[in-house]
Order: C-alpha cells, then structure tokens, then sequence
C-alpha cells in the first residue's frame, strides 16, 4: 500500500479542481431531489478533483471544508496515524458520500479517508451543504437517510470485528461495499483487486484469495477479471459457512 500522503490544502484543491462533467452529475444520488433553483445552487460550487493512489481526502484533526462523495474509485475510512491501535472503519466505493456528521458539526476529522486507487471525488462546500440543510427538504431526506445507513453500517461493522471466521469477514466486508444506499453506483460488480480487499479487511492478500474461493463455491460471489459480481447479497449480509 502506498504511504500516507499530506492532504492538499484548500487552495490546492481549488487549484486543480474543475466543475463536474454531465455524466458525474448523473452519478451524484442527492441532486434528484432537489428543486431546480436548490440544484442550481448545488452546481454553482461543486466541484471534482483526481486523487492518487495513497492521497488523503481527509485526514485526522484537519476542518472539514467539504462534503465529499466517490464518482469513481476506491477509497477507505481508517485511523492509520491517530494514536491508538490501527483500525479500518469502511470502504467507500463508487457513488458513496461520507463525512456528512463531521460536515453537520463543523468539527475536525477524527478519521483518513485514503485513496486505494487513482479516484475521482467531488466535493460541496460546508457552508453550501448548510444552506441547502436549511433550505431544501429533499437534501435533508438524503442526509437523514445517509445517517441512518451509516449507523447500521458501523454496528455491523462491530460486529465483524467480533467474526473469528476470515471467510465471513471478507464477506459481511464485501456486503458493506455492495450497500444500495451507502453506494449506490457500483452496481453488480465491484472494480476490486484481491489486494484492495485485503487492505479493507485487514487479512492477507493470500487469505482474502482463499475466502473469496469459498465464497464463489458457494454461489454467493463470482471473481471476474477486473472486480467481483455478486450472487447472493443476502447471503454475503448474513449466510453461514
């Protein structure tokens, strides 16, 4: 894996940042839900920005300026430099947006959000994300939903941590990835290597290779070049090997 790498400042963001092409905007979920003047307001000042491989988008203790979301990609939630044990929170895959807490309080990171690949983010500005809080009943649907999924996300992900099993480890983790809410865009399969999952799961390559072939006997997941196709995401959710 690459090293953390320092977080771009505000200015250098705005520097290569560009506005978001017609097909992005397709890919960004919350805009259906907006009014034509609330949307005009969202595209005056969202923007995309390429990141590479071992990039930070957020990292501990830096000010939330804005609210991110994954238009292509793969990035993970984790606390590779605070002070206590190394944790990985999540993945984030294609069409995912997070730091929506730390954005509603203003506060600081508590977590990296970390590049696993070459991605393409887009961001909304804090103060644009408020007025469209105070503003728009569509945004808050979102939001509230967004919040919600994430609640049930990080209580599973508890729960995971207490698996023994690596095999449903890698698969509850995969779930996670597969969320129709929390990420919306991957579809019915996931750009993945072997490596990257094992990054997310926190097991060896050779370990996630020997779990995603138990998980393929079983009719659950099917490894396809480039990614994964899932079969049976129930059974990923909450199957017994």
């Amino acid at each position: 894996m690459a090293p953390l790498t320092a977080l771009r400042s505000g200015a250098a963001l705005r520097a290569t940042a560009r506005p978001p092409s017609k097909d992005e905007l397709s890919e960004i979920p919350w805009l259906e839900g907006l009014t034509e003047s609330e949307r005009h307001r969202a595209l005056d000042t969202l923007v995309v920005n390429e990141v590479q491989v071992g990039e930070l988008i957020c990292r501990i203790g830096r000010p939330a300026t804005y609210w991110f979301g994954l238009l292509d990609g793969l990035l993970k939630m984790s606390n590779d430099d605070s002070q206590g044990a190394v944790i990985t929170f999540t993945g984030v895959a294609p069409g995912g947006w997070f730091g929506e807490g730390t954005v509603l309080k203003r506060e600081q990171y508590r977590y990296n959000i970390q590049a696993l690949r070459k991605s393409r983010v887009a961001g909304l500005p804090v103060d644009n994300f408020h007025w469209l809080l105070d503003h728009s009943i569509g945004f808050n649907r979102f939001v509230m939903n967004q919040l919600n999924e994430r609640l049930g996300q990080f209580i599973a992900a508890r729960e995971i941590d207490r698996i023994s099993s690596p095999d449903l480890r890698v698969a509850r983790n995969l779930a996670a990835l597969f969320h129709p809410l929390l990420s919306p865009n991957v579809g019915g399969i996931l750009r993945i290597t072997q490596q990257e999952l094992a990054y997310l799961v926190g097991l060896s390559r050779q370990r996630v290779n020997e779990a995603l072939t138990t998980l393929s006997a079983k009719g659950w997941i099917r490894v396809e070049y480039g990614g994964l196709r899932v079969l049976d995401l129930k059974a990923l959710r909450s199957g017994e090997l």
